[in-house]
């Protein structure tokens, strides 16, 4: 049986997927269209596949480093719990659109991570070969992204770093149909994901389960 918390990771993926378009839908169609070669596809395969490998990577990293100190505070472990719910909160909004709950989040990933490592691209450009494109992928796995933050803090509460690698692997694949479809069924896919009333109902599920691990974290926490 699949863990709950890689689940709804990865459920977090897939409700995303609206995001995930409007915001990497260029890149990954660009990326598309400079493949002209018979086997394109397997390049958007490679470019989303090296995009999960960043993830990963950067699960493995918060969650050993966050790990190592829940492991010796409880309370810090129940506080990195309160944390995930808070960021499941902000999600479920930010899909909603009832605020810009994560831009703050992206500017600070722009500031911080992204403007240094915008400026490999030029080693991988341009893009002819599997390993340019899973290189190129893994790139573009930095992009600040406030909902993959928000995955992130979902690692932080795992037991270990190989644990929180597979959260945001589980999240990745939850995004997987919608870039991997980019130009062929991405834009009904973008068409029902956006709808007003669907962002309200799976935007409200984030929320909920937001609120649930909030009470159980503070519950932990006052007792």
């Amino acid at each position: 049986m699949i863990d709950p918390l890689f689940s709804s990771a990865f459920i977090m993926g897939l409700i995303g997927s609206g995001h995930c378009i409007a915001m990497c839908g260029g890149i990954a169609s660009s990326l598309q269209l400079a493949s002209k070669q018979s086997n394109s596809f397997y390049f958007v395969i490679a470019y989303n596949v090296g995009r999960a490998l960043s993830y990963m990577l950067a699960g493995a990293l918060v969650a050993g480093i966050s790990s190592h100190f829940a492991s010796q505070n409880q309370v810090f472990s129940l506080l990195l719990s309160l944390l995930s719910g808070l960021f499941m909160l902000l999600v479920g909004l930010y899909i909603m659109r009832l605020g810009a709950s994560l831009q703050w989040l992206e500017k600070v990933g722009k500031t911080l991570i992204w403007q240094h490592l915008v400026k490999l691209n030029k080693f991988l450009l341009p893009i002819n070969s599997l390993p340019k494109a899973i290189g190129y992928g893994a790139l573009w796995g930095w992009l600040p992204c406030g909902l993959v933050y928000s995955a992130l803090t979902w690692s932080m509460t795992s037991n270990n770093a190989l644990e929180g690698a597979f959260v945001m692997l589980f999240f990745a694949l939850g995004t997987f149909p919608a870039m991997i479809t980019i130009g062929i069924g991405a834009q009904k896919l973008h068409k029902f994901i956006n709808h007003s009333w669907t962002r309200l109902f799976l935007g409200s599920l984030l929320i909920w389960y937001g609120i649930y691990l909030i009470i159980i974290a503070t519950d932990k926490l006052v007792h």
